[in-house]
């Protein structure tokens, strides 16, 4: 199970605990502003903060800290998802173009081929992009323990 920090932001008595998890970075170099060109993009594009609700049984004040955790095979399944079905995609879009082709008796086939091969790709990240979502709404992280407020 994946763990991450989360501090309260709202509990509105209904169930839902909303909070604010601080994104981390793959080499923690950004947050000790050390320079590098990854850096530069990361403070450029990247929320430094993600909101969202998460069900909860129990009352939170804000400014409280949760552990909450999300399984593994959530987030291995979606990165399977997001990066190898455009490849599926892009061999198939070759496949069929050869295919066509070859029937058709082409002369320059990479005419064709080319274009199937990137339609094809994009075709399946949008399929990818959209079952990624689907998974995302359907796995919630939970609430694995209550730390107190921070320091």
């Amino acid at each position: 199970m994946m763990e991450e920090m989360a501090k309260v932001l709202e509990c509105d008595g209904s169930g839902w605990v909303r909070v604010e998890v601080k994104v981390k970075n793959a080499c923690n170099h950004c947050d000790n502003s050390e320079s590098c060109g990854t850096s530069a993009i990361s403070k450029a594009f990247s929320p430094k903060v993600q909101c969202f609700s998460i069900p909860s049984d129990r009352q939170y004040e804000p400014g409280e800290l949760l552990k909450l955790g999300l399984p593994e095979s959530v987030i291995l399944k979606a990165a399977a998802l997001v990066y190898l079905l455009p490849l599926v995609g892009l061999f198939s879009g070759v496949a069929l173009a050869s295919f066509v082709t070859s029937l058709l008796n082409f002369q320059s086939s990479d005419l064709v081929v080319i274009p199937l091969a990137i339609l094809g790709a994009l075709v399946f990240w949008v399929a990818a992009r959209r079952i990624a979502r689907r998974m995302e709404i359907d796995s919630q992280p939970v609430i694995i323990s209550h730390l107190g407020h921070s320091i």
